[in-house]
């Protein structure tokens, strides 16, 4: 039987390195030798609360869902020669015959398999392990040149990229970006590639904001500082689109207070239940849209990835050795030293 090292949560602050089976690539599948996984802020709930909101851990969980790496197997009908190919990993796996993926909506898929996932039990387990088999359609093959650390940040990219799909059109308009971890700072990438005509970024923490104005942030603003949102807000008379990518309660009504009449708000961040002012969503006529992962836009996100290295390359802030995984949790926990921190299973 073949085994292979995996990141296991088994419990809140018991992230284990466990020796897993794993099977041969079957019809259509591929074996994947993993070689780089991005810690995001689910994986960070699993560890620090073993889940989020009604999601508990019910049994041991691979974790990760943000994962590049390298077919070293095919299975029967897979072409020999995509053996050694450097591969993204969509970790989405819809059923594509529920109302939803009939419509489109495979985000929205009842039955979802989404690696690295207790939103279903048996749980759907990750891809933070040395080997993986999948089926080929979730590999999505970037181009000549990029690295697998970048390929690993297409599953945040296209996070974003979908986020700033919902807004409609962003083409010459003024946005707010509410939170400026790995998804708020690609969020600024994404909104600038749509043609926003100014972006503006708000967190409590400096590291970020540095980060997210090397993304392309027009401004950035620590609200423990003084009323410059509000200033700016006065000034300008209001945001167009607002994107509150941190799920804390307070930014949530920060950004729709600061949204101009007729305004969008794009609640990207999973946190907390908030009691909304909605007699002002009401009087300003504003829309108020969630964003949920993404189908379509991974492709895309890997499709860009040449073109946004430079900008991406801010993103990624440190890699450790998968055997250094909780000292990497804790580090990804950090948001005065890092962003976005990755594993390394080459």
């Amino acid at each position: 039987m073949n085994m292979t090292h995996a990141v296991v949560a088994h419990g809140p602050h018991d992230l284990r390195i466990d020796e897993l089976a794993y099977k041969a690539p079957g019809i259509g599948e591929v074996l994947v030798r993993v070689a780089a996984g991005g810690i995001c802020g689910s994986d960070l709930h699993y560890y620090h609360d073993g889940g989020f909101g009604d999601v508990r851990l019910k049994e041991p969980l691979t974790l990760g869902h943000e994962a590049a790496g390298f077919i070293a197997a095919v299975g029967e009908g897979v072409d020999a020669s995509l053996q050694g190919r450097l591969v993204a990993i969509n970790p989405s796996r819809p059923c594509q015959q529920c109302r939803y993926c009939l419509r489109g909506w495979q985000n929205h898929c009842t039955d979802m398999v989404f690696n690295g996932s207790a939103m279903r039990f048996p749980h759907a387990q990750g891809i933070f392990r040395q080997h993986l088999t999948v089926p080929l359609a979730q590999c999505v093959f970037p181009a000549a040149g990029v690295t697998a650390g970048e390929a690993a940040l297409a599953e945040p990219f296209a996070v974003a990229l979908h986020a700033v799909r919902q807004a409609g059109d962003v083409f010459g308009k003024r946005v707010l970006v509410t939170g400026a971890g790995p998804i708020g700072a690609l969020t600024v990438l994404a909104a600038r590639m749509a043609g926003a005509v100014s972006v503006t970024v708000t967190d409590v923490a400096d590291f970020p904001l540095e980060k997210a104005r090397l993304m392309g942030a027009d401004a950035t603003i620590n609200v423990t500082r003084g009323d410059a949102l509000e200033q700016a807000v006065a000034e300008h008379g209001g945001f167009d689109i607002a994107f509150e990518a941190s799920g804390v309660p307070t930014a949530q009504v920060q950004a729709l207070r600061a949204l101009a009449p007729r305004g969008t708000l794009i609640t990207i961040g999973l946190g907390q239940e908030a009691t909304l002012p909605m007699a002002l969503v009401c009087a300003r006529e504003l829309t108020v849209r969630g964003t949920f992962r993404f189908h379509e836009e991974f492709a895309l996100a890997v499709s860009k990835l040449p073109e946004q290295r430079e900008a991406l390359g801010h993103v990624l802030t440190a890699t450790l050795d998968y055997t250094w995984a909780s000292e990497a949790f804790d580090l990804a926990s950090d948001r005065n030293r890092a962003l976005k921190v990755q594993l390394s299973f080459a």
